[in-house]
């Protein structure tokens, strides 16, 4: 290992073990990380990234997890299979973690100051005066607005943004000089990730710490690190100098993750000009009770969309684009008469609004949903081919014959082999758990489908892929989508027409490509900077 070499990995292999059964999660992977550099170890799901980090401190299932070969060097000292009191010193201190999901990974009954001081307190032995002075920097370190107020804050009462920015304070706490960022920014708004990113390389360059960023965001990755490296099944297939890797990817697997960027354009409209209006909604206001009436006092409401005037063509997409808590779910919502609402909501010629849900049943055909978490939304305990069906099962009087011949017709329409119709959801990955989704919408045969951020759970290559199947589908059953995305590159793939949504107003609207190409508004300007960097 050279002088500036912090971290060598050599013939890493981490398998586990269950029962008679052993999984090979990593096998044989060799890398360096150099002092004050920044590498990303990127790859889709499964590929072994989380291991492979989680091999360095540690932070595995022993003894079910195991480690067939190995050597992990730390500034001169062997970390691997290393005792776990070692290990107590270096975790924290001299390397430290990022959490892909702060909510999970911060204590719900400990406060902010508690969590970050317990840090300080077991490495430096900071109390008192001393231990909250500098909590209360590293608070201002990460930049969190009116950090005295946070102290005493618990995890659920602070914003997404908002903790990630706690885990990070606590992450740098003792000044350690490796800091792990295992998909630090995937749960979190296009804005916030661009804030979260900045803070990072602006604490780096302080602290003159040396980065390992897992992702599997490649736009992240090339503009944040200085070398990359790529997992495939378990084993590194490919490590590059970022621009070399971006411009001259060498293995056909790195070539297929680059091509599978959101890219290309929506389908084209026929007959445009005549196109008829499927959606329209007039002056739609959403409001939430958040305050009961007590003794004569009024009642409070959250005015979760204020005033939405929305036209969506037959067969066209209309992308609602915005962050967490701009309005975007709830004003799909509201169009699908799921959640109260007031003014018009008018569906080809029919204001939909004053009717009852009994009136509105049998139209709920020609408008159908597909949520961002395919498999929450999938009973666990039903087959393929029960949860397909049981739409026409409602709406329509089918025999058994009929049912299975309908149901075959849209496994295949999706891409999916219609012999799995008798597995379970958990049998699924990701993107075939998405596409049973879709099949239960569209074997109703809508006339419109709300999808809701329907890839955001989705690697980049099984996101391409959906895409690729909606446009089919949109094409083949002239289909209207609302396609609500935080993501603006997925977005901008198929749309036609944007509205960009903040604190419940629609403050841009238009044709997508006025919309990306001369935006009007400050906030749309921001999501487009901090999108498309």
């Amino acid at each position: 290992m050279n002088d500036s070499c912090l971290l060598s990995i050599r013939d890493l292999s981490t398998h586990f073990r269950q029962g008679s059964s052993i999984t090979e999660a990593v096998n044989h992977v060799s890398l360096d990380i150099m002092s004050g550099e920044t590498v990303a170890l990127v790859g889709e799901s499964g590929s072994g990234k989380s291991v492979t980090a989680h091999s360095i401190l540690g932070l595995l299932p022993y003894p079910a997890a195991f480690h067939p070969s190995g050597s992990i060097i730390f500034q001169d000292h062997e970390l691997l299979n290393s005792k776990e009191q070692a290990l107590r010193h270096i975790r924290g201190a001299e390397i430290s973690m990022i959490f892909q999901e702060p909510m999970t990974a911060l204590n719900p009954l400990h406060t902010v100051a508690k969590q970050i001081g317990e840090v300080l307190n077991l490495h430096q032995g900071l109390a008192g005066e001393a231990l909250n002075k500098r909590v209360l920097e590293l608070l201002d370190m990460v930049q969190i607005s009116s950090a005295g107020e946070k102290l005493k804050a618990y995890p659920h009462e602070l914003s997404g943004g908002q903790r990630q920015r706690v885990m990070i304070a606590m992450a740098i706490a003792n000044h350690p000089k490796l800091l792990i960022a295992d998909e630090p920014t995937t749960a979190l708004d296009v804005t916030v990730q661009a804030q979260i990113l900045a803070l990072i390389k602006t604490l780096q360059a302080d602290l003159g710490m040396s980065v390992l960023l897992i992702t599997h965001d490649l736009g992240i990755v090339e503009h944040f690190a200085h070398r990359v490296a790529v997992m495939h099944q378990g084993q590194l297939v490919e490590c590059q100098e970022t621009r070399s890797l971006f411009s001259q990817p060498q293995q056909a697997y790195t070539k297929d993750l680059i091509a599978a960027e959101p890219c290309g354009d929506p389908i084209t409209l026929t007959n445009s000009k005549s196109a008829t209006t499927f959606l329209r909604t007039h002056d739609l206001q959403v409001r939430f009770q958040i305050k009961s009436s007590l003794f004569g006092r009024r009642k409070e409401y959250l005015r979760a969309v204020k005033g939405a005037n929305i036209q969506v063509e037959q067969g066209s997409t209309l992308g609602i684009v915005g962050e967490s808590g701009s309005g975007k779910t709830t004003l799909a919502m509201a169009v699908l008469r799921l959640v109260n609402s007031e003014g018009d909501i008018i569906l080809r010629d029919q204001n939909i609004q004053g009717l009852s849900q009994r009136q509105i049943r049998p139209m709920r055909k020609a408008m159908q949903v597909v949520f961002q978490d395919p498999f929450g939304s999938l009973s666990p305990r039903m087959s393929v081919n029960d949860i397909i069906s049981e739409g026409l099962r409602i709406h329509q009087l089918l025999n058994i014959t009929e049912l299975e011949q309908k149901v075959v017709s849209v496994l295949e329409e999706v891409g999916l082999d219609p012999a799995i119709r008798h597995r379970f959801p958990h049998e699924f990955s990701g993107g075939q758990r998405q596409r049973i989704a879709i099949a239960r919408a569209v074997i109703l045969e809508p006339k419109m489908i709300i999808l809701d951020e329907p890839t955001s759970a989705l690697d980049r290559s099984v996101q391409a892929q959906v895409l690729d199947l909606l446009k089919k589908l949109q094409q083949h059953r002239n289909l209207t989508y609302l396609f609500i995305s935080h993501d603006l590159k997925v977005i901008k793939t198929i749309s036609h027409s944007l509205i960009v949504m903040k604190d419940g107003d629609i403050v841009e609207s238009g044709k997508a490509t006025d919309v990306f190409n001369d935006p009007q508004h400050e906030y749309t300007k921001t999501l487009l900077k901090a999108a498309f960097y």
